[in-house]
């Protein structure tokens, strides 16, 4: 079963201690005693291993392969030589593949202080055979790794290195499949996640987490505590099912909470990860067909944003895959689906953005779709939210009317929608005070964080039925309380925030991939933690 391991940069002895028992504390089953700068108290580190909560392996990584030692080599040699005899061994000792193969007595220190065929003293102590590059693939990447599986001495090999893109992350699960020996394999900075949580996936030795944010000992380390909780570490297994929200950036998406959050409610077996692919549909294009290609991942689906929900539409039209209609009419799509059949990928594209409006407006009013024909929609805007909420509610029968600053935009995306079932029309932004609309939707950004004293409405322009039984809603979630729906509700309207939209649409790519009821409510809770937090 793969291993868990917390990275300690050790500055002291206390301090190294009482992190090691902090990382037992939160689910670690052992710790990397990163000891680059505490070189010089040999008889503390004896006494460091010895005390440790945990099992571990000792590091003193040079500055030449991306660590922090720059002192003589012979130091490093009589570290490892001090280890090898301590009464409490080391679980492992790391050792860089370049310095094993190119100084003799490294080599003869690190063979003599381990475990291996030869070994004539008693030790439990294994090698680990290392390669690091913080820039690029290695060119002879498998020349290394043959050089380390040809090593009697060594009971490991770990390879990392720093990703260009997340189609690296394939190649890092090809390497653990081939498993040759235990092996510890890892994309390193923003592409490298995939490597790091699915490690238990593909049966890795371990992985590396930081105790906390900015602890890590390398570029991408996530902490321990996002490691199992947030993505699910404890559930990870052989067949999990992995999803993603593909976009760039993602780093601060919510929707990793959410869907994990998920996932654990239903018992569903799957995994949600960031997937950040740079801007370009070759990119992107490239990315998700290697990614939906290789069978033992089960990669199953994706949420996409901004700036891929055009380049979905594309990609899964050239793939021959299936397009929900309304989707290919609104031009954009937030949501991948992928079933294999008979062997072979099947891909569906969809978009959730107008099921998820939909759905939040009739939830709260106490209706049903069919029951919007009756009813007069103002949308604010013109831009790419604004026309899945257009399309979402003409297709359904209501009239709506776009209102935009701009009014020849507006009058575009009405000639476009014209046809879906309902009617629809463009006006003036400057006419919104005489609309007579029993829905208005904000689809601008105006009032988004961190501008969240401005208003869509122009000041003194309410349209002057608003009051009981007028819908207001607004699509922006952070702030959950805008200034819009603050007015609107001070005026008696009804006010839905974005967060119920981002919520359902959440919640429709859920039933979409797993075919289990949403937790709504969960869900909502999650997402209002995150924004206040």
């Amino acid at each position: 079963m793969t291993k868990l391991a917390v990275s300690i940069h050790v500055e002291s002895h206390d301090q190294a201690l009482a992190d090691a028992a902090d990382a037992a504390r939160r689910g670690a089953d052992l710790v990397e005693f990163r000891i680059d700068d505490f070189t010089g108290q040999p008889d503390q580190l004896l006494d460091l291993i010895k005390k440790s909560a945990l099992p571990c392996i000792i590091t003193c990584r040079p500055d030449w392969e991306g660590g922090a030692f720059q002192g003589d080599e012979s130091v490093r040699r009589h570290l490892v030589e001090a280890v090898g005899r301590c009464t409490r061994p080391p679980a492992y000792i790391d050792v860089e593949l370049a310095s094993y193969q190119h100084d003799r007595e490294m080599r003869e220190s690190a063979t003599g202080a381990v475990d291996h065929p030869g070994q004539t003293r008693r030790t439990t102590t294994g090698l680990i055979l290392s390669t690091h590059d913080f820039e690029i693939r290695p060119i002879d990447l498998y020349q290394r790794i043959e050089a380390m599986v040809a090593t009697p001495a060594c009971r490991a090999i770990k390879v990392a290195w720093r990703a260009r893109s997340l189609r690296e992350n394939l190649e890092v699960f090809e390497i653990v499949q081939q498993r040759h020996k235990p092996t510890i394999a890892l994309c390193m900075g923003p592409y490298g996640l995939p490597s790091r949580i699915l490690a238990r996936k593909f049966g890795a030795l371990l992985t590396f987490a930081a105790l906390a944010d900015g602890a890590g000992t390398a570029p991408g380390q996530p902490t321990i505590d996002q490691v199992r909780q947030r993505y699910r570490w404890e559930a990870i297994d052989e067949q999990t099912e992995v999803f993603g929200v593909i976009g760039h950036p993602v780093d601060h998406s919510m929707s990793p909470h959410i869907h994990n959050a998920g996932f654990d409610a239903v018992g569903y077996n799957g995994v949600y990860l960031p997937l950040p692919i740079a801007p370009s549909f070759e990119q992107f294009s490239a990315t998700v067909e290697a990614w939906t290609s290789m069978e033992s991942l089960h990669f199953r689906g994706a949420s996409v944003t901004i700036p891929h929900k055009e380049n979905l539409l594309r990609f899964v039209t050239e793939q021959g895959g299936e397009v929900d209609p309304l989707a290919q009419r609104i031009g954009a799509a937030n949501t991948l689906t992928v079933r294999r059949e008979s062997g072979k990928v099947r891909l569906h594209a969809t978009n959730t953005d107008y099921a998820g409006a939909l759905d939040a407006v009739c939830s709260s009013m106490g209706i049903q779709p069919s029951e919007l024909k009756s009813q007069r929609v103002g949308v604010l805007g013109a831009g790419g939210a604004a026309r899945a909420i257009v399309a979402g509610f003409a297709h359904h029968g209501a009239t709506v009317v776009i209102y935009n600053r701009t009014f020849d935009r507006a009058a575009a995306l009405a000639d476009e929608m014209a046809d879906l079932g309902g009617k629809v029309v463009a006006a003036r932004l400057e006419k919104l005070c005489h609309a007579c609309c029993q829905i208005f939707v904000n689809c601008t950004s105006v009032g988004m964080h961190p501008d969240t004293e401005a208003s869509p409405v122009p000041a003194g322009q309410a349209p002057t039925g608003w009051g009981p039984g007028t819908v207001v809603f607004d699509t922006i979630y952070n702030p959950i309380h805008t200034r819009l729906l603050r007015e609107a509700r001070d005026a008696g309207c009804m006010t839905i925030s974005g967060v119920e939209m981002f919520v359902r649409q959440a919640a429709a790519q859920f039933r979409l991939w797993t075919g289990c009821e949403p937790p709504i409510d969960a869900f909502r809770k999650i997402v209002n933690e995150q924004l206040a937090s």
